[in-house]
């Protein structure tokens, strides 16, 4: 909507040299498809002291879905620690919680980008929700046929969904697997929309591995207290993949 406003945030992680990820969502971030994109300036002042002031201005209504590296929300929390209690919720696509990863074989790309970050905010006082990777490799799949299916719809909303995953389904062909391809952003805001969508999940404490390897971003779930960590993450292990398709219907269909 024109009207939502927008703010740029962080140019780079905390610690960790720039990453992106053009070899999954092609070098315009929407699949190269010749979307128009642009026209729209982003408002004036940072993201991270947006986020301040709308935390402070929504206390107990605001709730974050974050679709990417958590560098803001870290410097948010940074700023002003008190926002973990002003917000309501934060609604996480990042990491997995069976250590199937899609940019290392044991991490997820949000996280492995900026883990100090995601350890900061996996560790603060954020009433946090994740909804991994392993979520939208399970639920969240489209074929060639269902995804045709979907783009039948016919609105314009419709075919932008489905033809702006054509570099992910290159992507997923190549390097993930997956017969078709997966909407993991979609399906972590279904979650954020409907208690619904999510079918069975499990508090747990989240650590994030800080090191330079394979097991760099690695998301560490420990539900029987090894480190002796508070439960600090409610984690979704099984989706409702039928009510996440009604609610993404019903989004393209008007």
């Amino acid at each position: 909507h024109s009207h939502t406003p927008v703010y740029a945030g962080t140019a780079r992680p905390l610690v960790r040299p720039l990453e992106t990820a053009q070899n999954v969502h092609g070098q315009d971030g929407m699949g190269d498809i010749g979307l128009p994109i642009g026209g729209r300036i982003p408002n004036v002042g940072h993201a991270v002291h947006a986020l301040v002031d709308a935390a402070e201005q929504y206390a107990g209504s605001l709730e974050l879905v974050t679709l990417g590296p958590l560098t803001n929300i870290a410097l948010a929390l940074s700023l002003n620690p008190g926002i973990a209690e002003q917000i309501n919720r934060c609604v996480i696509m990042g990491g997995t919680s069976d250590s199937y990863g899609n940019v290392t074989p044991v991490s997820e790309f949000n996280i492995w980008a900026d883990p100090e970050a995601a350890e900061i905010v996996f560790t603060s006082d954020l009433k946090k929700v994740m909804v991994g990777w392993d979520i939208s490799r399970k639920y969240a799949v489209f074929s060639d046929a269902e995804a045709a299916q979907l783009r039948a719809i016919g609105t314009e909303k419709a075919r932008i969904a489905v033809d702006s995953q054509i570099v992910v389904r290159q992507f997923c062909e190549k390097e993930t697997g997956i017969d078709g391809f997966d909407l993991p952003d979609p399906i972590a805001m279904a979650v954020a929309l409907s208690d619904h969508t999510i079918v069975r999940s499990e508090r747990a404490s989240v650590t994030v591995d800080l090191a330079n390897g394979a097991t760099r971003g690695m998301t560490i779930i420990d539900d029987r207290n090894y480190v002796a960590r508070e439960k600090n993450t409610t984690i979704v292990l099984e989706a409702d993949r039928q009510h996440f398709v009604q609610l993404l219907k019903s989004a393209l269909e008007k």
